[in-house]
């Protein structure tokens, strides 16, 4: 009822300076009006509806009046002489609020895939990970088996120079000593 008596005194003020288009928050609504061939076409929407669609709305219902009740507009002498045409203004609604709702869904529907790519991405993401850890794991475990090989054969290795550093000392020392014994 408070929104009713709001669009009567709307209506009340409204002159031929009134802009033809114009939207006016009152609360958690937005009323949205369109002004042509001096009819004044009025809707109440949430804020969050889309002005785009309320006009939209407004435009159909203008052309449809104006097609059917244009040119009896300057003859009415009593209300409600148009009543009729809420039949269209119900149709109208209707088809405005389906659009709204497949808009919505498929628009709920494109977040969602959107959703399941980003999650997808990610489990490939983590399944390459595990095979780069995998793989990194396998090397580190090489490397260590090599590095022990290496320190074992890197011991042997300077085990046989020493040997053959003594060797070799042992030699030059018995030619030497064959050398001063035989001479």
């Amino acid at each position: 009822m408070e929104y009713q008596n709001q669009a009567k005194l709307l209506f009340r003020k409204l002159n031929n300076q009134s802009p033809d288009r114009c939207s006016i928050e009152t609360g958690p609504y937005m009323f949205h009006y369109l002004i042509e061939n001096g009819v004044c076409y009025l809707v109440l929407c949430d804020k969050a509806f889309s002005k785009r669609l309320a006009y939209s709305y407004l435009e159909d219902l203008q052309n449809e009046f104006n097609s059917q009740h244009g040119r009896k507009v300057a003859t009415v002498s009593r209300p409600y002489t148009f009543i009729e045409f809420d039949t269209y203004i119900q149709k109208a609604k209707k088809k405005v609020m389906d659009s709204r709702g497949r808009v919505h869904l498929s628009t709920l529907n494109s977040e969602l895939q959107d959703v399941q790519r980003i999650m997808v991405q990610n489990i490939d993401d983590v399944l390459q990970r595990g095979a780069a850890i995998s793989v990194l794991d396998n090397k580190a475990s090489n490397l260590s088996v090599l590095s022990q090989k290496y320190k074992k054969n890197a011991h042997y290795l300077n085990l046989r120079s020493t040997y053959a550093k003594v060797a070799a000392g042992c030699i030059v020392i018995c030619v030497f000593v064959l050398y001063f014994f035989v001479f």
